[in-house]
């Protein structure tokens, strides 16, 4: 248990840029999650909106220290091939 109030503020503010953090990330996998499930049905168009609304968002992460900026260009790159995929297959 801390006993220096510089100690206790620390403690608070991890916590708060936990629940910040966690919330943002929390974001980001959930339109990551919209794309995939849009690929796995097949519907291309949905896939793409989906793709554009996740691209800024995963790009947010980074701005804002949640996501390393490698690995956000890696999902993004992953991301945008699956898609890419999809509409080869449907046209």
């Amino acid at each position: 248990m801390a006993h220096h109030p510089s100690a206790k503020k620390r403690i608070r503010r991890n916590q708060r840029r936990f629940e910040i953090n966690h919330a943002r990330i929390s974001r980001i996998r959930t339109f990551i999650k919209k794309v995939e499930v849009a690929v796995a049905s097949g519907d291309a168009e949905k896939a793409r909106d989906a793709f554009r609304l996740a691209q800024p968002e995963i790009h947010r992460g980074v701005t804002k220290g949640v996501l390393h900026r490698n690995t956000a260009a890696r999902r993004l790159s992953r991301l945008a091939a699956r898609v890419k995929a999809l509409d080869t297959h449907t046209a």
